[in-house]
């Protein structure tokens, strides 16, 4: 019995690669780990190489800088290896392109920044195949977070309330909005296949978070079973309440021993229509990062930890995405009870 599931990956990513508007003889680096899948490693660079582009497969020493078990979390600290080796960074910043196939990718590693500053774009992918061919991007999709972006970047408050009793402002000057679309087209952008999000980095915050059954804690992929309340001032968590769920945050937050740990960081809405949010209960929890409940549609999602606007260093990086929510920047309403408003 002949094995096609690589005949899918190898069109997946080929029309990832065309979506970031690989040209021929660009220089692509498929990055990777000794344990990034095979099959992506394969894929990628079947799929460069198609396109006519100069291609390096390079893989790297594993190991982790966060000081936690590592099962796809979505921290993005980067790997040592590339952290402490020049080398290896020229060969990044050299590149047109590079597919990063690490178990957790650089988002939150400051490497990454001069690695785009240089002109390299980054296309990050680890999910499960079929999570990524069932929400493989469309080219409309960065048109769609853009309007978004443009709202956040034009006003000054977004509310956030919900029927179990969310009311969170947020303050966003200086918020600097962005958003992910599922490829990276210009350069010097980073992007993650698949995700389709707008999403902003306030600096303060007031309010509470009622976290209700059915919201997704990550990297935990855990779903709320009894609802958790969190006091929310000046943009720091003061205040945990609830039962178990409640008891696994504070003790992260405990546990993690970092200042930043209970600070809120990014936080906006997904756009993403063909995402599942019965992903995270249907695979494993080293499968997938988790994009289906980061950027499923209609959802809010926010984290805690790091925050390169503020120049906020951190490995105790959570996303919560929740549903349910309506989502108002200034007064005018983007997600109304989990739903997304019509563009």
């Amino acid at each position: 019995m002949f094995d096609l599931s690589s005949v899918d990956l190898l069109d997946a990513f080929t029309r990832e690669l065309q979506l970031c508007k690989l040209k021929s003889d660009e220089h692509v680096v498929v990055l990777a780990e000794p344990s990034s899948r095979g099959d992506y490693v394969a894929a990628a660079y079947g799929a460069a190489k198609a396109l006519g582009a100069h291609v390096i497969a390079a893989t790297v020493p594993g190991g982790s800088p966060a000081p936690m078990p590592s099962t796809h979390t979505g921290a993005g600290p980067g790997l040592v290896s590339v952290l402490n080796d020049t080398v290896a960074q020229d060969l990044l910043k050299s590149a047109d392109l590079v597919v990063d196939l690490t178990r957790e990718g650089f988002i939150h590693a400051p490497v990454q920044q001069e690695i785009l500053a240089a002109g390299t774009r980054i296309i990050f992918v680890c999910d499960a195949p079929d999570v990524l061919i069932r929400n493989l991007p469309g080219a409309g999709d960065k048109d769609r977070v853009q309007r978004g972006v443009d709202l956040l970047r034009g006003s000054s408050t977004m509310r956030v309330t919900s029927q179990a009793g969310t009311d969170l402002t947020v303050q966003l000057r200086d918020s600097h909005p962005m958003f992910q679309c599922g490829f990276a087209d210009d350069p010097g952008r980073w992007d993650h296949w698949p995700s389709t999000m707008v999403m902003c980095w306030p600096e303060i915050s007031d309010g509470r978070i009622v976290l209700a059954g059915g919201d997704i804690l990550l990297p935990f992929k855990e779903y709320v079973r009894e609802p958790v309340t969190l006091e929310v001032a000046g943009g720091h968590i003061t205040k945990v309440t609830g039962r178990a769920e409640a008891e696994l945050l504070s003790t992260f937050f405990d546990d993690s021993q970092d200042q930043w740990a209970r600070s809120l960081s990014h936080m906006g809405w997904g756009l993403m229509k063909t995402a599942d949010w019965f992903a995270t209960a249907m695979y494993g929890k080293d499968e997938l990062m988790g994009m289906d409940a980061r950027a499923f549609a209609g959802n809010f999602l926010w984290s805690t930890g790091p925050h390169p606007v503020l120049n906020r260093e951190s490995y105790a990086h959570l996303d919560i995405a929740m549903r349910g929510c309506t989502v108002s920047v200034d007064g005018t309403d983007v997600v109304v009870d989990g739903r997304l408003v019509a563009d």
